[in-house]
């Protein structure tokens, strides 16, 4: 018999066994680690999997883009979803597995979706089945209201769409790389070999964004990365390219609906 994180890894990867396999992670193994960000390579799992942390921060990156995964919002994988993954801060949540038949209305491609105090409670009433090997019928029935709870889920904004195009790409990674540049459109074109409009257009196109809202979003994601790892507020603004740590504060606030200062302490108050 191995660990538990063992046997949960054997299983998850597994088509036999119960259709929903739930788990709840405190956090110890991730504690140990410290708040450094790790990082786990491109991989894949055979079911489809819904991952919720109460405290840290997870940067998905897939074929579709990246999306950021803060306190107590979930990431749907979709089952075969080729993936990487960093984790910032000390991490701590909660999931679910779930086998390839069962994911029939659920979203097809990557996302970040919002918690229920409901699905939070089933999940952590399932969580103690991990290991069993198949379910009663009233655990059946608990798996199904889980499923209905995430077929009804609202979808978060925390999805930054990339550009396939190597010229809009190379734009993407540099603005990333150095959130805090304030470069016109005008110079990203004549970097990258072309016309204004010709830039604007390709970058609506492949990632349904103007290029501002792209690069505000990209900010947005940055922010959210160093207020994870604990960098003050007013750090954060500066190193994201803000003019003033109150137009920061409220972008912010606009997108994500809490100032900066309150945003990581939101799961602990609503859970």
């Amino acid at each position: 018999m191995g660990s538990w994180h063992e046997q949960l890894h054997d299983r998850i990867e597994r088509a036999d066994g119960p259709a929903v396999i739930a788990y709840w992670d405190e956090g110890q193994a991730a504690s140990e680690q410290g708040g450094e960000t790790r990082t786990h390579d491109w991989h894949r799992h055979l079911r489809g999997q819904l991952y919720c942390i109460e405290s840290g921060l997870v940067h998905a990156r897939t074929r579709f883009g990246s999306w950021l995964l803060p306190p107590h919002r979930a990431g749907w994988m979709p089952p075969g979803e080729l993936h990487t993954v960093s984790l910032s801060g000390s991490m701590s949540g909660w999931g679910l597995f779930l086998a390839p038949e069962v994911c029939t209305g659920l979203p097809e491609h990557p996302c970040v979706i919002g918690v229920s105090e409901l699905l939070r409670a089933l999940v952590r009433r399932a969580s103690e089945w991990t290991l069993t090997e198949s379910l009663e019928p009233e655990q059946e029935r608990v798996c199904t209201v889980m499923l209905d709870e995430l077929r009804r889920a609202t979808h978060e904004p925390l999805h930054l769409p990339m550009p396939i195009d190597r010229r809009l790409l190379r734009v993407a990674q540099a603005v990333l790389k150095a959130p805090h540049e304030n470069r016109s459109l005008e110079d990203w074109a004549g970097r990258v070999g072309l016309s204004v409009r010709s830039l604007s257009r390709l970058f609506r196109s492949e990632t349904a964004l103007s290029f501002a809202q792209w690069r505000q979003q990209a900010r947005l994601s940055r922010a959210l990365e160093h207020l994870a790892e604990g960098m003050p507020v007013a750090q954060v603004a500066e190193a994201t390219g803000y003019a003033s740590t109150s137009a920061f504060i409220a972008m912010f606030r606009r997108a994500y609906g809490l100032p900066p200062a309150r945003y990581f302490g939101y799961a602990a108050t609503a859970g």
